[in-house]
């Protein structure tokens, strides 16, 4: 798609044929409007990682509504500590409202919890159907950049939605094959660059996560190294 966001060619306009031949789509800008919105479920569990908090006549917690939908009154569980909180005030893109919903972007005060209890990556949930926490989870990891070999007591840094924290591999469970996704019949040693595995991970403190299948958004992270990505990966299972 011919475009320019420095001179702004052709991001409300069409590309003219004497310009872009090859091209005959619609601008940028159309092309972004009509594409599909997420598959944010507005029904399942309320899922809220906090990425920021302040004190203010309260605690403030921000975050992306990941799943469902929360009202001003409502009790939600802040975990991974499971502290039961109140919702006091609820703002969506700095406007007061009574109700948030997934996909928004907001700010809720809450009744229950201290300011220093809340840290980056704890997840406001529903009461009944809280997200699942765990230091333990099997993962499917796609070695992206990394000169040297990775085997079982290789230690990174896990980023997990708004959650940061140290973690080492424990166990290689197998190989997947790139192209026909077999998984192989023993258990590889190490693994390297361009390889994707199955893996046994754990964490040094205890994160909230979900199975990618369940929910996509609290189940894909991404592996750093010495200021490196060096993988992308999805939780398959929390183990403990």
């Amino acid at each position: 798609m011919p475009c320019s966001g420095l001179t702004g060619a052709f991001l409300l306009e069409v590309a003219p044929p004497e310009v872009c031949p090859w091209y005959r789509g619609p601008p940028f800008l159309e092309y972004i409007d009509g594409l599909a919105p997420l598959g944010r479920s507005s029904e399942g569990p309320f899922r809220m990682p906090a990425v920021d908090k302040y004190k203010d006549m309260g605690t403030v917690v921000l975050g992306k509504v990941e799943s469902g939908s929360a009202r001003r009154g409502q009790q939600l569980l802040l975990m991974p500590n499971r502290k039961t909180v109140e919702v006091l005030q609820l703002w969506s893109d700095e406007d007061e409202t009574a109700l948030i919903t997934s996909g928004e972007n907001v700010k809720v005060k809450l009744k229950g919890v201290e300011e220093e209890e809340v840290s980056p990556g704890f997840v406001l949930c529903d009461t009944v159907q809280p997200c699942k926490v765990g230091k333990i989870f099997d993962a499917q990891v796609v070695i992206l950049e990394h000169k040297s070999i990775i085997c079982p007591g290789y230690s990174a840094v896990l980023h997990i939605h708004a959650a940061i924290e140290e973690c080492s591999v424990k166990m290689i469970i197998c190989l997947v094959d790139r192209k026909t996704g077999e998984k192989s019949k023993t258990r590889p040693r190490f693994v390297k660059q361009d390889q994707i595995a199955i893996m046994r991970m754990e964490c040094a403190g205890v994160v909230c996560m979900e199975p990618f299948k369940e929910f996509p958004q609290m189940g894909r992270f991404t592996l750093r190294d010495e200021g490196r990505t060096i993988a992308i990966g999805k939780v398959l299972r929390v183990v403990e």
